[in-house]
């Protein structure tokens, strides 16, 4: 009984490293295939004013989906449009400065061949990408991207495999290829994606979340010590920006600063705050993005940066509690 198991394990190991070398040769044959279609597609996507409409049938309507939500991610709007729908009231989606996506292997994929008449009258453009290019709806495009595979990865040659994965690569293609035709930059990618921490990041500018106004915190260099921990209390940053008599940042007395104040001092009486803070601050400006506050106290290990107004005063103070509380740090 083990060997009959061992011989099964072996079958499998060898099948599952032959549907690799069968996808990944699905990939590798694109490249040869690259040209001019390729070069025309990528242009008719940047100068569409509106919106790129992805539809595809069964498993091909399934890598759409993703090609239509990796578009609409780096730069490029996006909707996947299910054909069979289409039918049924859903084409409204489609205006005349969009440009249609269609997918399909055989390229006579009925639900999508029903579609032409509407894209026809809009005089919408449409790219295809087909597996034969000879088919009904490569020859009703006006560009057409060849995605044939030699043969499926599934041994009966059947079940969309090598064919999937080639499709979703040139999508990639596409869609990488557009991202940097648009200059789209590593910030415009995680505006997009707000839901994480580094997306919050550049979702907020440093504007949004630093302490100003009335509650924040501020002192003279000449303000007595027991003063300055009172207004460190009440405005709750555990820091107090310190200025000198012309309202200019001089630094910051911080809780650190106070206990070590407290260990060195048995008798407090008569300390100025200039006896016991720490010189100078670091500051940020205040259209920068919170990401890159973070990066500056998680840099120098520190808690608060200032923000200051063209006179040097100060404007604002962000605290790593503020990026706390609007998810960033």
């Amino acid at each position: 009984m083990t060997n009959i198991l061992d011989t099964k394990n072996i079958n499998i190991l060898n099948l599952a490293k032959e549907v690799f070398v069968i996808e990944a040769q699905s990939i590798t044959n694109l490249i040869k295939r690259l040209g001019e279609p390729f070069e025309e597609a990528i242009n008719l996507l940047y100068n569409c004013k509106g919106r790129v409409i992805v539809t595809g049938m069964g498993k091909s309507g399934l890598i759409g989906k993703k090609i239509a939500a990796t578009f609409s991610s780096t730069g490029t709007p996006s909707y996947f449009l299910h054909p069979a729908e289409s039918t049924h009231g859903d084409s409204g989606v489609i205006t005349r400065e969009d440009i249609v996506l269609a997918i399909s292997n055989s390229g006579e994929t009925s639900e999508l061949l029903q579609l032409l008449p509407l894209i026809k009258r809009f005089g919408v453009k449409m790219i295809a990408m087909t597996g034969k290019l000879n088919s009904t709806l490569a020859q009703k495009s006006d560009v057409s991207l060849d995605i044939s595979v030699e043969r499926e990865a599934c041994p009966l040659n059947l079940a969309p495999t090598a064919s999937t994965t080639a499709t979703l690569a040139m999508g990639d293609a596409l869609a990488v290829c557009l991202l940097e035709k648009r200059g789209f930059s590593a910030e415009d990618f995680l505006l997009f994606h707000p839901s994480g921490k580094l997306g919050k990041g550049f979702f907020w500018k440093v504007e949004d979340l630093m302490t100003k106004e009335e509650n924040l915190p501020v002192v003279s260099m000449e303000t007595d010590f027991r003063e300055a921990i009172q207004e460190i209390t009440a405005k709750k940053l555990g820091v107090t920006i310190v200025v000198d008599e012309k309202g200019a940042l001089k630094g910051l007395l911080t809780d650190g600063d106070i206990r070590r104040s407290l260990q060195k001092h048995n008798d407090i009486s008569g300390l100025k705050v200039k006896d016991v803070m720490t010189m100078g601050a670091k500051i940020i400006e205040k259209d920068a993005f919170a990401a890159q506050a973070l990066q500056i106290m998680e840099k120098y290990s520190i808690t608060s940066l200032v923000i200051l107004k063209t006179d040097g005063t100060p404007e604002g103070i962000l605290h790593i509690h503020n990026l706390l509380k609007a998810g960033v740090a």
